[in-house]
């Protein structure tokens, strides 16, 4: 008797929003993960699909959502109700392979704390580790963590197994970070500073 076909509506929800955001791009770089989390494998998500935006890299993440089946008893979202996006600038690193599997492993990190905790990383939001390392291939930079905002090309989608959005992740200094943290501003006041796409070159704002 021949397998039955595994659903994927979730999974191809995410791929339709982003083929209509970039026409023409239908076989994207994607990263896929080898041993699935449910198997015992250390990246909790499926894989992370990177698209061409012009002078920047546009990452969407892949598991945090219900990608199959509908398994969650909540029929108004699906899974965690969200995937991670970021987007890169180009030319701001020398190794470029090196660069987008480092932003996929950072990804698959902070995705490993929602699975592991149920802490979900919520638009507004920041991320302060008190690392003075950047958050780049060879550690440079002086990004050093995040902020999380809605991302502004790609709106919530409805999927058969529920809502879900995209909250992206941009790229922040310590000294801005720090600046959060003291209350001394807010994300949106940040995000309104520094926009939408990361720059490992980017002086701190603060």
């Amino acid at each position: 008797m021949a397998d039955e076909e595994v659903k994927m509506d979730g999974w191809n929800a995410i791929t339709e929003a982003f083929e209509k955001l970039y026409p023409g791009q239908d076989n994207p770089n994607h990263y896929g993960t080898l041993v699935p989390w449910c198997l015992g494998g250390p990246d909790p998500l499926d894989g992370i699909s990177i698209y061409d935006g012009g002078d920047y890299w546009h990452f969407v993440t892949y598991g945090l959502s219900e990608l199959y089946e509908k398994e969650s008893d909540n029929p108004e979202w699906s899974g965690y109700g969200m995937e991670f996006t970021m987007r890169l600038k180009k030319g701001c690193y020398e190794d470029e392979e090196g660069e987008i599997r480092c932003i996929c492993g950072n990804l698959q990190k902070i995705a490993k704390i929602t699975f592991e905790n149920n802490e979900l990383f919520l638009p507004w939001e920041y991320i302060y580790t008190g690392q003075k390392n950047g958050i780049d291939l060879r550690q440079t930079s002086a990004l050093t963590g995040f902020i999380t905002v809605p991302d502004s090309k790609i709106k919530s989608i409805e999927t058969s197994n529920g809502r879900m959005e995209f909250v992206e992740f941009i790229g922040a200094t310590d000294a801005e970070l720090l600046k959060i943290q003291a209350k001394e501003t807010t994300v949106k006041e940040l995000y309104e500073k520094i926009g939408d796409v990361t720059d490992y070159n980017r002086k701190s704002v603060y």
